[in-house]
């Protein structure tokens, strides 16, 4: 083979290679895997503090939300909104630097006069699917999803559905969930409520599933468990899965509470669920039927639960984070760590992070035995959002309390 040509194919390779790590990404609520679980990472242990420990960059974030950072093709999502301009944006930074590139107005006005006060105006989290971003938003008595490119154009938009809650006025909270060519949705209040498909591409919708009239904020999510997929959703009472092709229904079981916010975890044939309000429940049913196999009075409300090697983390609103035996619920260990709790947590690099509202992030080992700290670390004042792993960075967004007010920041930490 002559030089000339082996040149190229180095250099192919390499070409390939930097795309490949480029490509390393966090696309949407819950990582790649849907679960917490950041594979083939090393985000710092210790990061923070007084002195910003392993900080790689810190940007300013324009408006407020609980919106998580999701990444993909170097880039970093979040939505975002001005409540005193009424305004909804999609920002977008550079992963290497931090530079905002691109912030793009998609809706002013039509705010709701009511919202629960741990709730923002935009709370749901984007989705990516490596051409667009996706976001569902709230305004003007209506859920719309939008449709944006990567650089920052609006492709499509789509009201979903009238919306305009009397009985709770706790304002939208789910995010988008890729599945395939189709972007789903749910939109439940005490009104007419349902999933719903749309093509990627085009907007135009694929299927509708009704669902009962309650007000419930959970993300609807898919997973591969019991040897198909299922796409699974907590409240109004009911632990669902779905066929996320058609939106036909699986099974339903009795189960959690009237409202629920967290998102379903699974692992080995075995889905659970937690909530809410107005009772606390944590319930595991087998993914093929539907069976309860076990359950507890505890609650994680807002946040998700992690599962890692057959045994469910569940930190409670409280502050307590509880270890439980995935196939039969038996509690191996409790520990009071501190609360309030809202963002849900990561597994990454062997450890599991955990943030509270105050801005304490409890890095611990999972194990079956006891809590095994290895590190307690402080971000700002105020951390609602779910952090985003991409190889050995850490993304957070945080708010700290400048002069009366409180300014929300995108925080990068390196390994």
């Amino acid at each position: 083979m002559r030089p000339v040509v082996i040149f190229f194919l180095f250099a192919a390779l390499l070409h390939a290679d930097a795309r490949s790590a480029d490509q390393a990404s966090w696309p949407w609520w819950r990582g790649p895997s849907r679960n917490g679980h950041a594979a083939n990472t090393n985000p710092p242990q210790r990061f923070g503090g007084s002195r910003d420990e392993s900080l790689v960059w810190k940007s300013p974030v324009p408006g407020r939300g609980h919106s998580s950072p999701v990444v993909d093709a170097g880039q970093v999502f979040l939505a975002t909104a001005d409540e005193s301009t009424q305004t909804h944006s999609v920002v977008c930074f550079a992963l290497n630097s931090g530079k905002k590139l691109w912030q793009t107005q998609v809706n002013r006005g039509g705010f709701p006069s009511r919202n629960h006060p741990k709730n923002t105006e935009a709370s749901p989290t984007i989705a990516c699917d490596g051409t667009h971003v996706f976001i569902a938003l709230f305004h003007h008595r209506q859920v719309e999803l939008i449709a944006i490119s990567y650089s920052g154009e609006i492709a499509w938009r789509k009201k979903v559905t009238d919306f305009n809650p009397k009985k709770y006025e706790y304002g939208y909270a789910p995010s988008p969930t890729i599945y395939k060519s189709l972007v789903i949705v749910s939109a439940e209040y005490d009104g007419p409520s349902f999933l719903v498909a749309y093509d990627r591409e085009s907007g135009q919708e694929r299927w509708r599933t009704p669902r009962a009239a309650n007000i419930t904020f959970s993300t609807p999510i898919v997973a591969t468990v019991g040897g198909r997929d299922l796409l699974m959703l907590s409240g109004g009472g009911q632990v669902a899965a779905y066929d996320p092709a058609t939106g036909k229904g699986v099974w339903s079981t009795p189960g959690t509470t009237s409202a629920t916010c967290g998102t379903m975890v699974w692992d080995k044939g075995v889905v659970v669920a937690s909530g809410g309000y107005p009772k606390s429940e944590t319930i595991a049913l087998d993914a093929r039927s539907g069976e309860v196999l076990w359950r507890n009075d505890k609650k994680c409300y807002e946040q998700s639960m992690i599962i890692v090697d057959r045994y469910v983390y569940g930190l409670t609103d409280r502050g307590v984070l509880y270890c439980w035996l995935l196939s039969n619920g038996r509690e191996m260990w409790r520990q009071r760590l501190s609360g309030p709790v809202s963002a849900s947590p990561v597994y990454a690099g062997g450890n599991i992070y955990w943030g509270n509202e105050r801005g304490s992030i409890f890095v611990f080992k999972p194990s079956s035995q006891k809590y095994v700290e290895v590190a307690e670390n402080r971000v700002g004042d105020s951390l609602f959002a779910s952090p985003a792993v991409v190889g050995n960075r850490l993304l957070l967004r945080c708010g700290e309390r400048e002069g009366g007010r409180m300014q929300e920041y995108l925080y990068c930490f390196g390994s």
